[in-house]
């Protein structure tokens, strides 16, 4: 994965899959709640951070990244301001920048 995220051949999507459903498994166990959505489309979508759970419509706390940048920011080898900047990072609501402050993951 680190060699993808330094510029190397992409892994197959089911790695891919996998680091990105476990990243998001481990946000979730430093975490908990249901404050902020953290999605990596298409392979997923958690809710974290302690807070009032959203049950319908958009959440108005929302942080997505495709799966490459979210990938380079729980490593540390994406920083939030950079990914944010580069738009390739969204985040929306009052709450969602609290996930910056859990990254990096490793």
């Amino acid at each position: 994965m680190l060699a993808w995220l330094d510029g190397g051949p992409q892994p197959d999507r089911s790695v891919l899959r996998a680091a990105v459903k476990e990243s998001l498994a481990a946000l979730v166990a430093q975490a908990p709640g249901h404050s902020v959505e953290v999605r990596v489309p298409p392979f997923g979508a958690v809710q974290c951070i302690e807070g009032p759970r959203h049950t319908r419509g958009t959440p108005p706390n929302v942080v997505e990244a495709d799966p490459r940048t979210w990938l380079g920011l729980v490593t540390g080898v994406r920083t939030w301001d950079d990914a944010w900047a580069s738009g390739r990072l969204t985040a929306s609501g009052s709450r969602a920048g609290e996930v910056a402050g859990l990254l990096p993951l490793l």
